[in-house]
């Protein structure tokens, strides 16, 4: 057997389907099932029963895939040992953010990288914030800047860039705008706009209506912080934002929210593994959130 035949088979896992596995790596999906069919032969066993497009692993396949991704995972290591001996940097980063938000240290970060390496391929991705972590987890991304719910996710390094509360948007013709802060319980009884359901934001609030017994349901859900705005600005409810958010909206009214314990969190996540091209984007990565400029520490990015 061979990496190139361990890596088709956990991708196959992964996708649970031939077509989508020969797609993310690149090659016709012929060739995925050639190279499977020859690692079965090899092992003298059947991984995958394979059910109209559904690819599921056997108990075998099970076992299998464990150990499968941990020789994929040395020889990254042994590849990225090699590199740092001879101080090499190459290859290629997947970069995940967060959708309908720009992240300019990000990008600052991004261009000053690719100064610096311009032989490494450098790819962007953008989803919510739990496809995100997911991302990071499995290996398709190596580091994502992600919205968390109070901590950052267990066995994955971070950094946090920024911890806000959440605040209410309201028109200054709203009722509402006279009151110096609002409850949970309160703020549910008016139509509710925020982000989508995997957002940091959408987490945090869920999770403090939860805990006051109210129904975490809200009106209207947008990718975009602006659009959400934009919706509580055309009185269509209360949107709800990070302070940071909420500052570029200086036409809406802000109002604290009692009872909301837990922080929205901006993070970089990443698997803690030795990579020569992963540690110097996290060095730019530095740089453009707390670098010379100082007083942009206190002023990071809106947490999604």
């Amino acid at each position: 057997m061979d990496l190139r035949q361990l890596e088709y088979f956990v991708t196959v896992a992964e996708t649970a389907n031939f077509t989508r596995a020969a797609e993310r790596v690149h090659i016709t999906q012929s060739g995925v099932s050639a190279q499977i069919k020859a690692l079965e032969q090899e092992l003298g066993t059947k991984l995958f029963e394979r059910s109209g497009r559904v690819a599921r692993l056997t108990d075998a396949g099970e076992a299998a895939l464990r150990h499968a991704r941990a020789a994929l995972d040395a020889a990254a290591d042994l590849r990225d040992a090699i590199d740092d001996v001879h101080g090499l940097v190459r290859g290629r980063l997947v970069i995940g953010m967060v959708i309908g938000c720009e992240v300019a240290p990000l990008f600052d970060a991004f261009a000053a990288f690719h100064s610096e390496h311009p032989d490494i391929e450098l790819e962007l991705v953008e989803a919510n914030s739990d496809q995100l972590v997911a991302g990071v987890r499995s290996g398709d991304l190596d580091l994502a800047l992600a919205g968390l719910a109070g901590e950052p996710p267990e066995h994955l390094a971070s950094h946090v860039i920024a911890s806000e509360r959440l605040v209410a948007l309201i028109p200054p013709d709203s009722e509402l705008a006279g009151h110096a802060r609002l409850s949970v319980t309160a703020l549910s009884t008016y139509p509710i706009i925020c982000l989508p359901v995997g957002t940091g934001i959408r987490d945090v609030l869920d999770k403090a209506r939860a805990a006051e017994g109210v129904d975490p349901s809200v009106a209207l859900a947008a990718t975009s912080p602006d659009t959400v705005a934009g919706l509580a600005r055309r009185g269509l409810g209360v949107a709800v934002l990070s302070e940071s958010m909420a500052a570029a909206h200086a036409d809406l009214t802000a109002v604290p929210i009692d009872g909301i314990e837990i922080p929205a969190l901006l993070a970089l996540v990443w698997q803690n593994r030795s990579s020569p091209a992963l540690a110097a984007f996290l060095r730019h990565c530095r740089v453009a959130f707390f670098g010379v400029d100082q007083e942009k520490e206190g002023r990071m990015m809106a947490v999604q």
